[in-house]
């Protein structure tokens, strides 16, 4: 279950802050796991509410293509992917992260006594 690994380091991360009652996670299009995959994991394992989306890959390649590449394969933990225009192998610029965007923080009311003088 590599997603639930992946899925605990954001909850430890989450847990850095108090109180928390929702996230929005940002999954990579080249990530180790998917979006699908990790909200599974995070609801099977947190009650926090979580919102989490796919942020689309973009890569720089040698031949001057920028932009989304071409995915051959996709599996836990790897990638296959080319440069759309000739095949190589390009610089991954973004997407292939894991990614907290916001939290939102449970409110309290506290109880105060307030005399009436």
């Amino acid at each position: 279950m590599h997603e639930t690994a992946i899925a605990n380091i954001v909850l430890n991360d989450l847990r850095k802050h108090k109180n928390v009652k929702a996230a929005s996670i940002e999954v990579g299009e080249l990530a180790e796991v998917t979006a699908a995959e990790l909200e599974e994991a995070l609801n099977a394992l947190s009650k926090i509410k979580f919102e989490v989306s796919e942020k689309k890959a973009k890569v720089r390649c040698k031949c001057g293509y920028e932009g989304r590449p071409e995915i051959l394969e996709r599996g836990h933990h790897f990638s296959v992917f080319v440069c759309k225009e000739c095949g190589e192998v390009p610089e991954i610029v973004e997407g292939n992260g894991i990614r907290i965007k916001d939290i939102e923080i449970k409110d309290y009311m506290r109880k105060v006594d307030v005399k009436n003088e």
